[in-house]
């Protein structure tokens, strides 16, 4: 019968590990699968799909290391073909950006506002070592320089 919500009753299933039984998403995936897996679906319907703009709202949930740098690598290539908005707080994801908008919330005691900028070099690198969560050390910031360089294959 037909919803309110549509016709379909849809469970995507899957293996996260060989070996293992198809399950449904909602009874294995962690946070982190779960982005991973809809950055996934994203890439593919963006082949058949043409849309100008794909945003996404901390992708990075639930993931870490060498997954981010892969993740932020995967949203690098899709910006060359469409506009990407992506929401992070993980330095390797933000790195692979062309523009670097920085949004910041503060307060007078009474009110709350909020700045957005967009950031040139050196404030994206002083922004990464931010992210890192150790402030702006020589070795944060030796390694958000790292972190902008361009990667060669």
């Amino acid at each position: 019968p037909i919803t309110s919500q549509g016709w379909d009753n849809l469970n995507f299933k899957i293996s996260a590990n060989a070996g293992e039984p198809l399950k449904t998403l909602k009874q294995v995936a962690s946070g982190g699968e779960i982005s991973r897996i809809m950055l996934a679906i994203k890439a593919i319907l963006a082949r058949v799909d043409q849309v100008d703009t794909m945003i996404f709202d901390e992708i990075d949930t639930g993931i870490g290391g060498k997954t981010a740098h892969v993740v932020g690598g995967k949203i690098k290539n899709l910006s060359k073909e469409r506009q990407v908005i992506c929401i992070t707080h993980l330095p390797p994801i933000a790195s692979k950006a062309d523009h670097h908008i920085l949004i910041e919330k503060g307060t007078d005691g009474e009110t709350t506002s909020v700045t957005v900028k967009e950031l040139a070099a050196e404030g994206r690198r002083e922004e990464l070592a931010r992210m890192l969560g150790t402030g702006a050390t020589e070795e944060s910031l030796k390694l958000a320089e790292e972190m902008l360089q361009p990667v060669t294959q």
